[in-house]
């Protein structure tokens, strides 16, 4: 018997023991459970269980709709929202839910002492906390207020009408301070945390999995159908889809990409457009990724079609822009495939045919998607400039830390809306931002994506619009390779509450059994 088949029985064997209601192959082990400091998606898959903040995810589209928060209102100029907290609204000890416990979470996460990389969504907005965050101004200077136990009162930089929306993220979400300040950083291992989502967390084994119970004192308890869930931690998509196919696990969230003409003929795959863009990051500060031309040559070199067509054949769509088309927003686009200006590209930045290119390597995380991914890069690299260049794959944390570091020249990267609005796809490349790992930095880019934060309407897109061609079309900080959809395995006839939406989110409080 092969080795492989004796570690899929044995997964089999420890993940079929227990009675939870909805098993998840969530991927790699999280990041953190930590809202100030969660960065990537199998984290906030998770958080979405055990954390909830003024607004919640529609399972339908991924606008806002009420949660902690049970209204709010906006002033006729749109500077100030105000948001009223549910009088019914506990944390998971038992505690009431307080306005003031908003103003301790979004200043903790501005705190530049925690260091979250998500404090820069905050900034954007809230007045006074860029200033905070930057360590220039003071956190009574941050625009937030609880006027009284449940009314907090948000003061902006300018009329940002998604601001309500932006609050079902959980960077905006509230913090436990009496948790906290009796455990630190422990504060969310089980038994110690506290949060004020529909579940809260039983058990936590590294590397292996997360398991959730339903919260009886989450304020719509009484809709929440499943008693339990368990989130796997397992970063083989392969081996997901036999434990998913062996009926071990219930919903895969991503797929192999070894199996997709397989699995495309599956009435339980799960594929729609997602709001977000697969890209290969470079890291402008270090040679030869600080000369435009290079990265110029790196885009042009890239057949972006023929990698969604032929290898991944998935529904996503090859793009050389950034953010996704929308309503009244016309994508800004990068260099497209062209090998003949790839070389002339290289050929400026003194690398004629790939002559005297210096080393180097490719980073991803472990995957199969992302090394067949990473293979073809490879491959169009070579064939179209005569460079040859080393793949590394690495452990999703270690992965993680590592470009949060910028510590790396080349590496995969990939980004999914926060927000329905050109906004969340932009603003992580002001100079500066906790999620810009590849250190791109142009005033004028910043000076843009300031500026539309103040507008509205049409003058607002234009701004945003400017900002994309400062970023792509002049400056090519990096190469978009295609926008994402949305894959999972997951029998909707069986579970309802699961749908298809433009980010991805499915807060599992929506889920339950047919």
């Amino acid at each position: 018997m092969k080795k492989s088949l004796f570690v899929f029985l044995a997964l089999l064997a420890v993940f079929s023991v227990g009675a939870q209601d909805l098993i998840i192959a969530n991927g790699a082990e999280p990041a953190s459970l930590d809202p100030a400091l969660m960065t990537d998606t199998t984290s906030s898959n998770i958080g979405f269980a055990l954390n909830e903040g003024l607004m919640v995810y529609d399972p339908r589209t991924s606008k806002g709709i009420p949660a902690m928060a049970e209204s709010y209102s906006t002033s006729p100029d749109g500077m100030v929202v105000t948001f009223k907290i549910r009088k019914d609204a506990l944390w998971s000890d038992g505690t009431p839910v307080k306005a003031q416990d908003f103003v301790y979470g979004w200043l903790r996460t501005l705190n530049p002492d925690t260091a979250s990389e998500y404090a820069y969504m905050l900034t954007m907005v809230i007045k006074g906390a860029a200033a905070y965050n930057e360590g220039k101004g003071p956190a009574s200077d941050v625009g937030v207020k609880a006027v009284d136990d449940k009314t907090l009162q948000v003061t902006l930089v300018g009329p940002a009408a998604y601001f309500p929306d932006m609050t079902a993220h959980h960077a905006f979400e509230p913090a436990p301070k009496w948790a906290i300040d009796k455990h630190g950083s422990n504060w969310t291992k089980p038994g110690n945390y506290v949060g004020t989502g529909a579940y809260i967390l039983k058990e936590w084994k590294p590397q292996d999995y997360i398991l959730v119970e339903k919260n009886p004192k989450y304020w719509d308890a009484k809709n929440v159908k499943l008693k339990s869930i368990k989130y796997l931690a397992s970063d083989n998509s392969t081996t997901n889809y036999k434990m998913y196919k062996a009926g071990a696990v219930d919903w895969q969230v991503g797929i192999t990409v070894d199996l997709i003409d397989e699995i495309m003929l599956r009435k339980d795959y799960q594929v729609s457009a997602r709001f977000g863009t697969y890209y290969l990051s470079v890291n402008n500060t270090r040679a030869p990724f600080d000369n435009a031309n290079v990265r110029k040559a790196f885009a042009a070199a890239i057949d972006k079609k023929t990698l969604v067509d032929k290898v991944l054949k998935g529904g996503q769509i090859p793009t050389d822009a950034f953010t996704p088309a929308m309503v009244g927003y016309t994508p800004q686009p990068g260099v497209g495939y062209d090998p003949a200006a790839a070389k002339k590209y290289l050929a400026a930045a003194g690398y004629p045919d790939g002559k005297g290119f210096p080393p180097l390597t490719y980073i991803y995380n472990t995957n199969e998607g992302h090394k067949k991914i990473a293979e073809y890069i490879q491959q169009q690299l070579k064939t179209n400039l005569g460079i040859d260049i080393t793949l590394q794959n690495m452990e999703w944390n270690a992965f993680l830390d590592m470009r949060s570091k910028h510590d790396f020249f080349f590496a995969r990267h990939g980004w999914i809306g926060d927000y329905l609005d050109p906004n969340t796809m932009l603003d992580l490349f002001i100079t500066g931002s906790g999620n810009n790992d590849g250190l791109y930095s142009n005033p004028k880019f910043d000076a843009a994506i300031q500026a539309a934060v103040r507008s509205s309407g049409d003058a607002r897109m234009k701004l945003l619009m400017d900002a994309e061609n400062l970023l792509l079309t002049q400056d090519q900080a990096f190469i978009p390779i295609y926008h994402y959809s949305n894959q999972d395995m997951i029998d909707t006839n069986k579970w309802g509450g699961w749908y298809p939406n433009p980010l991805g989110y499915h807060p599992p409080k929506f889920i339950y059994k047919k």
